[in-house]
């Protein structure tokens, strides 16, 4: 019995290369055993709790940077008044805490995996290792020596 795979992918590039390869048609996407590299070829849909906080907490922090930092100037200066810099003490503690950038903890966009991400990627490594092996990534290359 021959299984059948449809070939789903968020790369349009990958599935135009394999159109023009294999010369079907656009409307024929569903062909006998796929290759493994398009099987293997993970998109996320749904995202766990943990990415949503991430995702919140970056949004809130890119919204409220130019207040906070601001405000922290303020608080940080010698040369202000104590007065000034309790008043700014008190609307940074105001601000919500999910606003803060120390708060955004790295996790991979693929695999939602909190530990070892490469940050220009927001690739954990295996999954970093992976795509680099693929050719997934541009301009990274296995290093050889």
């Amino acid at each position: 019995m021959m299984s059948l795979t449809l070939l789903t992918t968020a790369r349009t590039g990958l599935v135009q290369f394999l159109i023009k390869v294999t010369r079907m048609n656009s409307w024929s996407l569903l062909q006998p055993d796929a290759s493994p590299l398009v099987q293997n070829t993970q998109i996320r849909t749904r995202y766990d709790h943990m990415m949503w906080r991430d995702l919140k907490r970056r949004k809130l922090s890119a919204e409220y940077f130019p207040i906070r930092m601001r405000l922290n100037a303020i608080r940080k200066n010698t040369i202000l008044p104590k007065e000034l810099q309790e008043i700014a003490d008190k609307e940074i503690a105001a601000l919500p805490r999910e606003s803060c950038p120390t708060r955004i903890h790295n996790r991979c966009v693929i695999t939602s995996r909190p530990r070892a991400v490469k940050r220009p990627w927001r690739l954990a490594r295996m999954v970093f290792r992976h795509h680099a092996d693929y050719n997934f990534l541009s301009g990274v290359t296995r290093s050889s020596w």
